[in-house]
Protein backbone atom coordinates (compact mmCIF):
# COMPACT_ATOMS: atom_id res chain seq x y z
CA UNK A 1 0.00 0.00 0.00
CA UNK A 2 1.07 3.40 -0.72
CA UNK A 3 -0.40 6.70 0.38
CA UNK A 4 0.14 9.95 0.35
CA UNK A 5 -2.00 13.22 2.26
CA UNK A 6 -3.62 14.66 0.35
CA UNK A 7 -3.20 12.31 -3.01
CA UNK A 8 -5.00 9.38 -1.79
CA UNK A 9 -4.28 5.59 -1.57
CA UNK A 10 -2.97 2.97 -3.86
CA UNK A 11 -3.49 -0.90 -2.74
CA UNK A 12 -2.35 -3.80 -4.64
CA UNK A 13 -4.67 -7.11 -4.20
CA UNK A 14 -3.30 -10.70 -4.92
CA UNK A 15 -6.27 -13.12 -5.60
CA UNK A 16 -5.38 -16.90 -6.03
CA UNK A 17 -5.55 -18.42 -9.37
CA UNK A 18 -8.20 -20.85 -10.22
CA UNK A 19 -9.30 -22.76 -12.99
CA UNK A 20 -12.70 -21.67 -14.50
CA UNK A 21 -15.21 -25.33 -14.51
CA UNK A 22 -16.53 -26.05 -18.07
CA UNK A 23 -20.27 -23.64 -18.17
CA UNK A 24 -23.10 -26.15 -18.53
CA UNK A 25 -24.89 -26.38 -21.49
CA UNK A 26 -27.49 -23.92 -22.38
CA UNK A 27 -30.94 -26.39 -22.29
CA UNK A 28 -33.26 -24.52 -24.80
CA UNK A 29 -36.97 -24.23 -23.14
CA UNK A 30 -39.65 -26.25 -24.76
CA UNK A 31 -41.77 -24.14 -26.70
CA UNK A 32 -45.45 -23.68 -25.80
CA UNK A 33 -48.17 -25.51 -26.69
CA UNK A 34 -50.39 -22.76 -28.98
CA UNK A 35 -54.19 -23.15 -30.27
CA UNK A 36 -56.29 -21.22 -32.59
CA UNK A 37 -59.28 -21.99 -30.92
CA UNK A 38 -62.17 -18.82 -29.10
CA UNK A 39 -61.72 -18.93 -25.75
CA UNK A 40 -63.68 -16.75 -23.53
CA UNK A 41 -62.10 -15.30 -20.21
CA UNK A 42 -64.59 -14.56 -16.89
CA UNK A 43 -63.05 -12.35 -14.19
CA UNK A 44 -64.39 -9.51 -12.49
CA UNK A 45 -61.22 -7.67 -12.26
CA UNK A 46 -60.43 -6.48 -15.54
CA UNK A 47 -56.59 -6.06 -15.18
CA UNK A 48 -56.29 -9.93 -14.25
CA UNK A 49 -58.86 -10.60 -17.63
CA UNK A 50 -56.92 -8.49 -19.95
CA UNK A 51 -53.33 -10.05 -18.39
CA UNK A 52 -54.84 -13.20 -18.99
CA UNK A 53 -56.11 -12.53 -22.81
CA UNK A 54 -52.90 -11.09 -23.62
CA UNK A 55 -51.17 -14.41 -22.59
CA UNK A 56 -53.74 -16.40 -24.43
CA UNK A 57 -53.09 -14.46 -27.76
CA UNK A 58 -49.35 -15.06 -27.58
CA UNK A 59 -50.61 -18.77 -27.33
CA UNK A 60 -52.69 -17.82 -30.96
CA UNK A 61 -55.65 -18.08 -29.43
CA UNK A 62 -59.08 -15.55 -29.85
CA UNK A 63 -60.14 -14.27 -27.23
CA UNK A 64 -63.07 -12.73 -25.93
CA UNK A 65 -63.54 -11.65 -22.08
CA UNK A 66 -65.98 -10.55 -19.75
CA UNK A 67 -66.19 -8.83 -16.18
CA UNK A 68 -69.32 -10.43 -15.01
CA UNK A 69 -71.72 -14.01 -14.96
CA UNK A 70 -74.30 -12.17 -16.08
CA UNK A 71 -73.25 -10.59 -19.44
CA UNK A 72 -70.95 -13.69 -19.91
CA UNK A 73 -74.70 -15.38 -20.27
CA UNK A 74 -75.86 -13.30 -22.95
CA UNK A 75 -72.51 -13.13 -24.68
CA UNK A 76 -72.27 -16.72 -24.43
CA UNK A 77 -76.10 -17.47 -26.12
CA UNK A 78 -75.81 -15.37 -28.80
CA UNK A 79 -72.43 -16.01 -29.85
CA UNK A 80 -73.18 -19.92 -29.58
CA UNK A 81 -75.02 -19.98 -32.12
CA UNK A 82 -72.89 -17.89 -34.80
CA UNK A 83 -69.11 -18.72 -33.68
CA UNK A 84 -69.24 -20.56 -30.52
CA UNK A 85 -66.67 -20.79 -27.64
CA UNK A 86 -64.11 -23.90 -27.47
CA UNK A 87 -63.34 -22.94 -23.60
CA UNK A 88 -64.20 -20.88 -21.14
CA UNK A 89 -62.15 -19.59 -17.99
CA UNK A 90 -64.03 -18.60 -15.42
CA UNK A 91 -62.71 -16.77 -12.24
CA UNK A 92 -64.13 -18.45 -9.13
CA UNK A 93 -64.80 -15.25 -6.87
CA UNK A 94 -67.44 -12.70 -8.42
CA UNK A 95 -70.05 -10.93 -6.99
CA UNK A 96 -73.83 -11.63 -8.65
CA UNK A 97 -72.84 -15.08 -9.95
CA UNK A 98 -70.28 -17.14 -8.49
CA UNK A 99 -67.47 -19.07 -10.82
CA UNK A 100 -69.40 -22.27 -10.18
CA UNK A 101 -72.89 -20.76 -10.75
CA UNK A 102 -72.03 -19.86 -14.12
CA UNK A 103 -70.16 -22.87 -15.30
CA UNK A 104 -73.09 -24.69 -14.12
CA UNK A 105 -75.50 -22.46 -16.26
CA UNK A 106 -73.00 -22.69 -19.30
CA UNK A 107 -72.98 -26.22 -19.05
CA UNK A 108 -76.93 -26.75 -18.95
CA UNK A 109 -76.72 -24.60 -22.42
CA UNK A 110 -73.54 -27.03 -23.48
CA UNK A 111 -73.39 -29.89 -21.96
CA UNK A 112 -69.89 -30.58 -23.63
CA UNK A 113 -68.43 -27.22 -23.00
CA UNK A 114 -64.86 -27.38 -21.57
CA UNK A 115 -64.02 -25.02 -18.36
CA UNK A 116 -61.45 -23.85 -16.61
CA UNK A 117 -62.46 -22.62 -13.64
CA UNK A 118 -59.03 -19.86 -11.57
CA UNK A 119 -58.66 -19.19 -8.02
CA UNK A 120 -56.19 -17.40 -5.58
CA UNK A 121 -58.27 -19.97 -3.09
CA UNK A 122 -56.95 -23.63 -3.03
CA UNK A 123 -58.96 -24.24 -0.01
CA UNK A 124 -62.25 -23.02 -2.09
CA UNK A 125 -62.08 -26.02 -4.45
CA UNK A 126 -60.21 -28.63 -5.84
CA UNK A 127 -59.80 -30.79 -8.93
CA UNK A 128 -62.18 -33.29 -7.28
CA UNK A 129 -65.08 -31.18 -6.43
CA UNK A 130 -64.39 -28.98 -9.88
CA UNK A 131 -64.30 -32.54 -11.92
CA UNK A 132 -67.97 -33.60 -10.31
CA UNK A 133 -69.51 -29.89 -11.55
CA UNK A 134 -68.39 -31.01 -14.77
CA UNK A 135 -65.17 -28.55 -14.90
CA UNK A 136 -62.47 -29.73 -16.66
CA UNK A 137 -59.26 -28.18 -14.63
CA UNK A 138 -58.69 -25.22 -11.84
CA UNK A 139 -55.96 -23.15 -12.45
CA UNK A 140 -54.35 -21.25 -9.20
CA UNK A 141 -53.43 -17.36 -9.41
CA UNK A 142 -51.26 -15.94 -10.22
CA UNK A 143 -51.69 -17.76 -13.72
CA UNK A 144 -48.71 -18.92 -15.35
CA UNK A 145 -48.39 -18.83 -19.07
CA UNK A 146 -46.43 -22.24 -19.30
CA UNK A 147 -48.98 -24.01 -16.76
CA UNK A 148 -52.00 -21.87 -18.77
CA UNK A 149 -50.90 -23.06 -22.20
CA UNK A 150 -50.17 -27.28 -21.07
CA UNK A 151 -53.97 -27.56 -19.69
CA UNK A 152 -55.48 -25.82 -21.87
CA UNK A 153 -54.02 -28.38 -24.70
CA UNK A 154 -54.30 -30.89 -22.62
CA UNK A 155 -58.00 -30.26 -22.18
CA UNK A 156 -59.00 -29.47 -25.90
CA UNK A 157 -56.35 -32.58 -27.32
Amino acid sequence: MASRPGNGATFQVLLPAIKMAPLPAMIEPLPLPTGRERILVVDDEPLLAKATRQMLERLGYEVDWRSNGIETLDVFKRRSEEKPFDLVIIDLTMPQLTGVDLARELLQLRQDLPILLCTGFSEKINADRASSLGIRGVLMKPVEMKELAGLIRKILD
